[in-house]
């Protein structure tokens, strides 16, 4: 490899002169400028050589993939075909668990669920349109099942569950509310990466599903204007129940809701 040139000629000869001690008392030697870069140019040439990086690419199974350690120079030999192997078994281990599916009923006491919810402090919303409200519902450590009910005045609604697979810091319920289904699907991508396409509330929405996310029931329009759409899922473990009602596809009305959420043990 041929050596970079740096500054000016050095005369190494002057240099180590002017380093010995038995002759700096009467024959000093003062180096010129550049002979004082001898001891930048080595330090230079060995960092660079830290630096150089071997890139590893793509290999097909049964290939070899041979690592090099930046600081040691050892090499590893290791096989492509194990080495994927691993890294799928480390994503399968990221995915979270399959959820069971949730039992639902409907139930005609349409007017008798609408009078209780009506007299309960957090029993009815209006649902704008264009609108979708998610209700958070925590895991509790009381509780083994989920269980909700719901209705809304003349015309239907989307509705679906999820399951965030996250530690639970409050069994609060909460409510969001977010203009629209772009705007939640863009606030939930701002949060986490790896997200999956939206669907559509016609055919069941997929919604933006993180990682740590578990599918139960995707949003379909429910004839809750007809009958008391009701349901309940076992507890899959500690972590966070996305209750959404989605009235995005509407234009023009909005959805006087009502519905009960609790959990048995």
């Amino acid at each position: 490899m041929q050596r970079p040139q740096i500054g000016l000629p050095i005369n190494t000869g002057s240099v180590e002169n002017s380093r010995r001690e038995d002759d700096a008392s009467e024959d000093q030697v003062v180096a010129r400028p550049g002979e004082k870069l001898a001891d930048q140019i080595q330090p230079l040439k060995e960092e660079a050589i830290v630096q150089m990086t071997n890139y590893r690419v793509l290999q097909g199974p049964g290939d070899i993939v041979m690592i090099q350690s930046e600081h040691t120079g050892a090499v590893d030999i290791l096989s492509a075909e194990l080495e994927t192997a691993d890294l799928l078994g480390e994503q399968r281990k990221a995915q979270p668990p399959p959820l069971a599916p949730a039992s639902t009923w409907t139930t005609c006491k349409m007017k008798e669920f609408k009078t209780k919810m009506g007299k309960e402090k957090n029993g009815r919303m209006v649902v704008k349109r264009g609108e979708v409200v998610t209700v958070r519902v925590p895991t509790h450590p009381d509780g083994k099942r989920v269980c909700w009910e719901f209705a809304t005045d003349d015309y239907d609604i989307g509705f679906g569950v999820y399951f965030d697979w996250t530690p639970v810091t409050s069994t609060a319920i909460t409510v969001q509310v977010s203009e629209s289904s772009d705007e939640e699907d863009e606030e939930e991508e701002e949060e986490i990466e790896g997200l999956t396409p939206v669907g559509d509330v016609e055919r069941g929405s997929k919604s933006y599903l993180r990682n740590r996310y578990g599918e139960i029931m995707p949003v379909y329009r429910r004839d809750s204007h007809r009958d008391v759409q009701a349901g309940s899922h076992d507890y899959p473990g500690e972590g966070i129940y996305l209750l959404k009602f989605d009235n995005s596809y509407s234009l023009l009305r909005n959805k006087i809701l009502f519905f009960h959420i609790y959990y048995t043990s």
